[in-house]
């Protein structure tokens, strides 16, 4: 089957942040985690930062030089950003291992204080 032709494929590919980075979030005991899947990524090319109460993943994956017939996987920089609240930057653990980015960080202090204000 001659793929460059096929209307089936043609227009087919549409990226969007959730296909090239599928992520899930669940709850921790005491705190959450973020995991994302990165396959045929390699560490040295990611970048997690945190601004904000922001969490952005940047992601490169060079191209490789191909003469390709069909070509459905992203290649160049792709980031995705997450709002986690407010966090100390030093609670943020990353680790990457089998294609999967996990980062965990506590859950935001959503504790509000009451103060008796006095009026004068």
């Amino acid at each position: 089957m001659n793929f460059r032709n096929n209307a089936l494929w043609n227009g087919f590919i549409n990226h969007n942040e959730t296909e090239l980075f599928k992520a899930d979030i669940y709850e921790l005991e005491n705190g959450e985690c973020i995991e994302m899947d990165l396959p045929g990524y390699e560490k040295e090319n990611m970048k997690i930062d945190y601004n904000n109460g922001y969490l952005t993943v940047t992601a490169v994956k060079e191209e490789e030089a191909k003469n390709y017939i069909h070509q459905e996987r992203y290649y160049g920089e792709y980031s995705r950003s997450f709002y986690i609240g407010d966090v100390l930057e030093s609670n943020i653990k990353a680790t990457f291992q089998n294609g999967i980015l996990k980062i965990t960080y506590p859950k935001e202090n959503n504790q509000k204080v009451e103060r008796n204000i006095p009026i004068d």
